[in-house]
């Protein structure tokens, strides 16, 4: 098989979404609005107007993304700048949020968890307590994960579809996290000083809570 092709029903070879083109279609949704839902809606008719292998290929680029994402030592910044309110689902979101900034803040954070501490849209959040923060606010993007699946049913007109699509090429599609590296105690106050330096200090700096990460929370 011809690299960067997938068979198709018809046998005919055409180019399958791969990791650039999917990055593209990330960003280029935040470049036609900010809202979420609306950033869903545009995606998901992007993609409808695509074959149905698209969106699987689409479904199978963000997994892969979101693997890069998921572990231990993201889970914890994320707790810390959430005040300890990151469960197994909302850690999830939170992954495809980091996702939803864009394929060159993606690749700096999931390189240096800390660098966290430098985004935009955290430094924002930092400045009120998590109390203060709208619903449209919290760094989650849980409708990111039904692009794909909207988009197949739109296309082929099965419900619930996609799932046996991806299935069919071997995998399985992630619905928690599932992190490999190193478990570690995610509510102790010197190991999340010693690996987020920045992002604690930009906290205390910002609302003066520094987002105590609550052990009634932890995942």
């Amino acid at each position: 098989m011809l690299p960067g092709y997938v068979s198709y029903r018809t046998a005919i070879l055409r180019p399958m979404i791969g990791t650039d083109e999917f990055w593209a279609l990330i960003e280029a949704s935040a470049t036609a609005t900010a809202d979420p839902d609306e950033r869903l809606a545009w995606l998901t008719d992007r993609l409808a107007e695509r074959p149905a292998d698209d969106a699987v290929d689409f479904a199978l680029r963000l997994d892969e993304a979101r693997a890069r994402a998921d572990t231990w030592h993201l889970w914890g910044a994320a707790l810390h700048l959430c005040g300890g309110l990151c469960s197994d689902d909302g850690f999830h979101y939170f992954q495809a949020w980091l996702v939803g900034l864009g394929r060159e803040t993606f690749e700096r954070v999931v390189a240096d968890l800390d660098a966290l501490a430098d985004v935009p849209e955290v430094r924002r959040l930092a400045e009120r307590p998590t109390d203060d923060w709208d619903d449209a606010e919290w760094p989650d993007w849980e409708s990111l994960d039904y692009v794909a699946g909207r988009a197949y049913e739109r296309i082929t007109g099965l419900p619930e579809g996609l799932d046996d699509a991806v299935e069919a090429r071997g995998r399985a599609r992630s619905e928690l996290p599932d992190p490999v590296d190193e478990a570690w105690d995610l509510d102790e106050p010197e190991e999340v000083a010693r690996r987020y330096p920045k992002l604690v200090a930009l906290l205390l700096l910002g609302d003066g809570s520094g987002r105590p990460v609550c052990q009634t929370a932890k995942p």
